[in-house]
């Protein structure tokens, strides 16, 4: 009878743990983050030595899984005859023929994104390339780093400016059409499992700034009467038509969001999370990620919860439960976004200079059964190990 009770109580046990399949890494490359290293820029075999380390190092630790940053500015780290070589791989926005190093010269010689798939199928991890929809530049790399053949030069008209960075117009169909070509050359092309996009629809609001787009509002409202319905049904658009034309291309390849980690404060929304953030998706990004979840145009999200357990503005464990929620009854699946560059140089005043708080986020992640997947921002900051984060994604399975 002992026995059959301590049995029950293990199964009770292992039921509410969430079965964690999908475990990511971001590899940003917009500024170099991750990679290249600003030492490797232009330089071929420094890029995929480089390379080799961080999949080496990442399938050492559990890491099955790698999103790949492949358009940071309109820009790409693979061939494409749409869009110019980025200059944070070869120095040089442009042509491969134009990059600074003759080494880079030839279609065939080198292919980024390629080598990347290859390298990481061979370890058994699955690839997402990330794709950044709307922005054209950084504000500290003006238009005039852009190539002499890029859409921004060709097409002036499709683009406007905000806060020192130009995007495309989200209300514009070319738009909408210009970045589903974008996605269908991908997936046609290369063997990637998910087409991945993070936070970045409209610009984060900069102050009291007002967006510029209040005339092509007035040209084209499509029956809106209030300018935020409208922005949100511009997203909506381009989300339901990227949806459509990766599945055109490839049913199996997914889409997935990886949001800011608020959808919208239980304040101004009684459905909402019980949070207090300045800036939220729905109301400042004009990203319905409810909606987008409730219709099934994305496979899975990723919210970016990049905060502690406990925070007052925005805790993590409420957070967690928020999203858990939103997916239940949908096809949706439902991954976190983990920060680890918190671990590094904490103040021991505050809760990331405290023990491992990505410790504690994972061990309540497999509490809540709709979480199925973690993901880690980002590579160089995960692998220094801070706080010891790195041998807790080992033992913690």
């Amino acid at each position: 009878m002992r026995n059959k009770l301590a049995i029950l109580l293990l199964l009770a046990a292992i039921s509410v743990h969430a079965e964690i399949g999908f475990r990511g890494a971001w590899i940003a490359t917009v500024a170099n983050i991750d990679w290249p290293s600003a030492e490797a820029v232009g330089n071929p075999e420094a890029q995929q030595a480089e390379m080799i380390w961080l999949l080496d190092s990442l399938e050492s630790i559990g890491i099955n899984a790698i999103i790949f940053q492949a358009r940071p500015t309109a820009d790409a780290l693979y061939y494409s005859e749409l869009e110019p070589v980025s200059h944070w791989l070869t120095g040089k926005q442009g042509s491969w023929e134009s990059a600074p190093s003759s080494s880079l010269k030839g279609r065939e010689s080198y292919d980024p994104l390629e080598f990347t798939i290859t390298e990481a199928h061979r370890r058994g991890m699955e690839v997402h390339v990330w794709l950044n929809p709307y922005r054209v530049n950084l504000a500290k790399n003006d238009t005039s780093i852009l190539a002499k053949d890029h859409v921004f030069r060709r097409h002036p008209e499709w683009f406007w400016e905000y806060n020192k960075q130009w995007y495309f117009d989200p209300s514009l169909d070319v738009t909408r059409e210009w970045i589903c070509t974008i996605v269908q050359d991908i997936v046609e092309r290369y063997d990637v499992q998910a087409v991945h996009m993070d936070d970045y629809f409209y610009p984060y609001p900069s102050g009291k700034k007002a967006l510029p787009d209040s005339l092509s509002f007035a040209q084209n409202p499509r029956g809106f009467e209030d300018i935020r319905d409208w922005r949100r049904d511009n997203v909506n658009r381009a989300i339901k038509d990227i949806h459509r034309a990766i599945k055109e291309c490839r049913e199996e390849v997914e889409f997935g969001i990886s949001p800011f980690g608020v959808w919208r404060n239980a304040s101004v929304d009684s459905t909402g999370s019980k949070t207090t953030a300045g800036i939220t998706n729905y109301d400042d990004l004009y990203a319905d990620i409810r909606l987008w979840i409730k219709e099934g145009w994305i496979d899975y999200v990723l919210p970016q919860l990049y905060w502690e357990i406990g925070k007052k503005a925005a805790d993590y464990e409420e957070l967690a439960h928020w999203w858990a929620n939103e997916v239940k009854g949908t096809n949706c699946k439902l991954y976190i976004g983990l920060a680890p560059y918190r671990l590094e140089n904490a103040s021991k005043k505050t809760p990331w200079g405290q023990g491992n708080e990505i410790k504690r986020q994972m061990d309540l992640n497999r509490t809540i059964p709709e979480i199925t997947g973690e993901c880690f921002y980002s590579t160089r900051p995960l692998l220094r190990n801070p706080r010891g984060v790195c041998d807790s994604i080992m033992k913690t399975r």
